[in-house]
């Protein structure tokens, strides 16, 4: 009885669950989303953009022309100073006990050369007198000579002491702010080791790093702009002066030196930059980017999408030149009109596409 039940209950849910079973109206697909980009036809020169760092043209390593302790440094980094300011010096005393003892020395021969003077007058006189022989005298003009030279000898000695005792003191030797101090005191440094750096504020310029593959836009570069990341609203003109021979070990790039004849006080050494490389190029091109090129076995095209239907059709164009993020159209395309720069390979002719917000087609 429990299951004769229990099919009339199944049978009455029957008329319930079958219209259920039919198949569903397939859910309408939207037109694929892509981004897009007006043309511009303009000058499609050549730019590139690189960061550097603003340099002194001038640094120089200075340390002490004799080796010693550092007793004192006077300045730190930042310090700007003038020619002849005192910058570290070290302990004077071994100098002074140099100069003390070349001092008794030309004393001693001082006194040499006066007696020699003397011997030589008198056995000049006594020559004179035919009392003594020509050999004799030659000897006593010897060693006046010898005297003489002595005394000249003791006499440099005592000037180069003097010069020593006077390099206990570290000066600057131009005008110009502390970039770097490799020394402190308490130190022992030998003569000639770098103690503090020196650069002249007067002649900046900016320490660009190139890969190889970008030497010839430095070189080719007809017009150079430079500005600060703190104030990118100043821009400087700018130069190649120097590009370095050889890349560097380690990032393998070559440095090249920007020259900035019209920087200000506003730059300072140190400050991060960016430098623009301007080439002009062809007047009646577009640049687009390189995700906007459609490969079609060896011919190159664009997508157009057409305002009035939102379709997409496929042109052939001319490349220019690749970049690393554009590409240059010489041919193909039209000012104003609008091309796909994602999502070309997904497309096809004639295809209605919806256009993402922020693309030209919404501008």
């Amino acid at each position: 009885m429990f299951k004769n039940r229990y099919l009339k209950f199944i049978l009455a849910l029957l008329p319930a669950t079958l219209p259920g079973c039919g198949k569903q109206a397939p859910v309408p697909v939207p037109p694929p989303l892509v981004v897009t980009q007006k043309v511009a036809i303009g000058d499609a020169g050549m730019h590139a953009s690189f960061a550097g760092e603003v340099r002194a043209r001038s640094e120089s390593a200075l340390g002490f022309r004799v080796g010693g302790k550092i007793i004192a440094r006077l300045v730190d980094v930042g310090a700007v100073v003038k020619r002849g300011t005192p910058l570290a010096r070290i302990d004077p005393r071994d100098l002074q006990l140099n100069a003390s003892s070349v001092n008794s020395q030309l004393a001693a021969a001082k006194a040499d050369l006066v007696q020699a003077q003397s011997d030589y007058a008198r056995y000049h006189d006594l020559f004179q007198k035919k009392f003594i022989s020509a050999a004799e005298m030659d000897r006593r003009k010897a060693t006046l000579d010898v005297a003489q030279a002595r005394m000249a000898q003791a006499g440099a000695q005592l000037r180069v002491a003097e010069n020593q005792n006077a390099y206990a003191v570290l000066a600057a030797d131009r005008d110009g702010v502390i970039t770097v101090v490799e020394a402190d005191v308490g130190q022992v440094v030998a003569a000639g080791q770098t103690v503090v750096r020196l650069a002249r504020e007067a002649e900046k310029e900016i320490l660009i790093a190139v890969p190889e593959n970008r030497l010839p836009e430095v070189r080719a570069a007809q017009r150079i702009e430079v500005s600060l990341w703190a104030s990118p609203e100043r821009r400087y003109g700018g130069k190649v002066r120097e590009v370095s021979p050889i890349a560097d070990s380690v990032t393998r790039t070559y440095a090249v030196r920007i020259a900035v004849p019209d920087a200000d006080a506003a730059m300072h050494l140190g400050m991060t930059a960016s430098v623009m490389l301007q080439q002009p190029g062809a007047g009646n091109a577009a640049v687009l980017p390189l995700t906007a090129v459609y490969q079609q076995g060896a011919n190159t095209a664009l997508w157009v999408v057409d305002a009035a239907t939102q379709s997409v059709k496929l042109v052939p164009v001319q490349i220019g030149a690749y970049r690393e993020s554009t590409v240059t159209v010489l041919s193909g395309v039209n000012e104003g009109e609008v091309v796909v720069t994602a999502g070309v390979h997904k497309l096809t002719p004639g295809q209605k596409v919806r256009v993402a917000a922020g693309s030209a087609a919404h501008r």
